[in-house]
């Protein structure tokens, strides 16, 4: 099996720096780049043509969610899968219709960020289940 290659977006140079570490542990998986806000997210998924981009929602500039709406306009076979900190069903609800392939929350482990890519990459859809039944 080819490894998936992962753009990881987040304006958080620490935390960027934390999952890459994590994937680097890993030989089914490989980052192929790091982007700091939506914008610079756009330019290298058409650049470097990840499988996945892990996409962070807030971010300064453009954030993830338009980010995710213009690489899905042109680039449709590269999966979105968002990692915030925002867990709120609209957020949710939102970057599905925007075409994502998976939530997941910032506070999850590494194991199930690990899942999450895993599953996404299969063309599974992935929703973090530490995610808040908040509005039932």
């Amino acid at each position: 099996m080819s490894r998936i290659k992962i753009l990881v977006a987040d304006d958080h140079a620490l935390l960027r720096e934390g999952i890459i570490a994590i994937l680097s542990l890993h030989d089914d998986v490989e980052v192929v780049g790091e982007a700091s806000d939506g914008m610079d997210a756009i330019q290298k998924a058409h650049k470097l043509k990840p499988d996945i981009v892990l996409m962070d929602i807030a971010m300064p500039g453009l954030g993830g969610l338009e980010a995710t709406v213009e690489i899905k306009k042109t680039a449709p076979n590269i999966k979105i899968l968002v990692l915030s900190q925002y867990d709120d069903r609209e957020y949710v609800s939102r970057l599905i219709k925007a075409g994502v392939s998976g939530y997941i929350l910032k506070h999850a482990v590494g194991t199930d960020l690990l899942s999450s890519i895993r599953a996404v990459a299969r063309g599974e859809f992935y929703l973090y289940s530490g995610l808040s039944k908040q509005g039932d």
